[in-house]
């Protein structure tokens, strides 16, 4: 596919070093020499200084041939007009645009974005994003990820094996004997760095990442099986009242009512403003890093600290001092590599990247054949892919023990008629069936022939 990709920031660069790997034809504009000079050197991608609306600079990248555009630049309004000038002057068919005001966003205006208007195909938020991703990681304590699949009836959840987990040194066949009710697939492990499809002989150790794919309805069990039992926080105090404190502390308020909430936010006008909007949060305007405001936010009785300013050594060292004032638990949002390696080592109990959210967001609409949903795992090493499967697939009709998955892919989970089922040796996947699979980023391709459309089907 030829891809235009509008903004050379983290989330630009993250897509376009995911598409280049796919060996893709990409081609990156932005009005930063530097940003450009250092995607082009690092990465096999085309570079163009310039504005990413303007038609003889989209014309130089290539629009006229171009399947996509990605407009992910600071500025909406940029990636609103990029997407029409693409879509007016050169008839680019799909236009992906990344807002980030939710006034564009409100229901009201739903039909802005439409074809007759502006013309985008897709708008994504990173805020909502990964205010969502924040949400399901509060309402899974134990998880250190989990996605869900197939109209929320299927999840992918992340869990670390500590050195008392239950399961530890357990062929991976003998769980799906010990628990034959239990609707949940080990896919993935990650284990001292490298990522993993294991075999059924295969066995958890002390360390590892496992990626279990399993009925939404299971997944308290499966922590459970995996000695996590954490208790759901009930008492919560959020650094940064931004659009993501903002939405997550509206969100527990509508559908968990009993948990109380406390946001510290900097800028005092803001904190004015989310307080009007608010109606059971308390909101204190002040630095999260500030004992004083920590006290008063009774941080050492909260617990969860959860950290989503727009710094991130704002985020990792008021989590550490909600820790130190007795704070069982914390959450960070950290944008930076360097500090998301280090994380762990200095205490942040979890941490969330927001341009691996974005990046997994936009993926699941460049991916070729029937696929549904994308949620890309460990810096992009894997993913976890949802997609159709027609009359024409090779793994529609055959008993599973039968198909020859190419290396690095395990399927998890299948979606029929409503209901979730683990596959076994006899199971066969049916025509319209989804599923959720587990892939490295090496069969990634792979699974893109799985699940193309044939020619035959028309």
């Amino acid at each position: 596919m030829k891809i235009i990709i509008c903004g050379a920031g983290q989330v630009g660069y993250g897509i376009a070093e995911r598409l280049a790997q796919e060996h893709n034809d990409v081609s990156v504009i932005d009005t930063e020499p530097q940003l450009i000079g250092a995607i082009t050197e690092t990465l096999d991608v085309r570079g163009y200084v310039g504005h990413g609306a303007h038609p003889d600079v989209l014309a130089r990248a290539g629009a006229e041939q171009a399947d996509m555009l990605i407009a992910v630049t600071l500025h909406d309004e940029i990636n609103m007009v990029a997407c029409q000038v693409a879509h007016s002057l050169f008839n680019v068919p799909v236009k992906i645009a990344r807002i980030r005001a939710q006034n564009y966003l409100q229901p009201q205006y739903s039909n802005l974005f439409s074809r007759e208007n502006m013309p985008i195909d897709v708008t994504i938020s990173p805020e909502i994003e990964v205010g969502k991703t924040v949400l399901r990681r509060i309402s899974f304590p134990g998880a250190n990820d989990i996605v869900r699949f197939a109209e929320d009836e299927i999840a992918m959840v992340a869990i670390e094996c500590l050195e008392d987990c239950p399961v530890l040194a357990t062929p991976l066949q003998q769980l799906s004997q010990l628990f034959p009710d239990l609707k949940a697939t080990v896919t993935g492990i990650c284990r001292k760095g490298k990522l993993f499809v294991p075999r059924s002989t295969d066995q958890l150790q002390a360390g590892d990442e496992a990626f279990v794919i399993c009925c939404r309805d299971h997944v308290r069990r499966t922590l459970s099986l995996f000695g996590h039992e954490e208790q759901e926080a009930r008492r919560i105090v959020i650094a940064g009242g931004g659009n993501i404190g903002y939405f997550v502390a509206k969100t527990i308020e509508e559908l968990q009512p009993n948990t109380r909430i406390k946001i510290i936010e900097h800028g005092r006008e803001r904190a004015t403003q989310i307080a009007d909007q608010l109606k059971q949060t308390i909101v204190l305007h002040g630095s999260a890093l500030d004992q004083n405001i920590l006290h008063q936010a009774d941080v050492e009785n909260a617990d969860l600290m959860l950290s989503v300013t727009n710094n991130d050594q704002t985020n990792i060292l008021g989590a550490l001092m909600a820790k130190r004032l007795g704070c069982p638990t914390n959450l960070a949002l950290i944008n930076g590599s360097s500090f998301q390696d280090m994380a762990e080592a200095v205490g942040i109990d979890a941490h969330i990247n927001p341009r691996a959210v974005t990046v997994s967001r936009i993926l699941q609409h460049v991916r070729k054949g029937r696929i549904r949903s994308v949620y890309s795992l460990e810096k992009g090493a894997a993913e976890v892919i949802e997609a159709d499967a027609l009359e024409t697939s090779p793994l529609v009709g055959r008993p599973f023990r039968d198909l020859e998955l190419p290396e690095g892919i395990r399927i998890g989970a299948i979606y029929r008629d409503k209901t979730v089922i683990r596959p076994d040796g006899n199971t066969k996947i049916k025509a319209k069936d989804r599923v959720v699979l587990f892939a490295t980023a090496a069969a990634v391709r792979h699974v893109e022939q799985l699940f193309r459309v044939s020619i035959q089907y028309f």
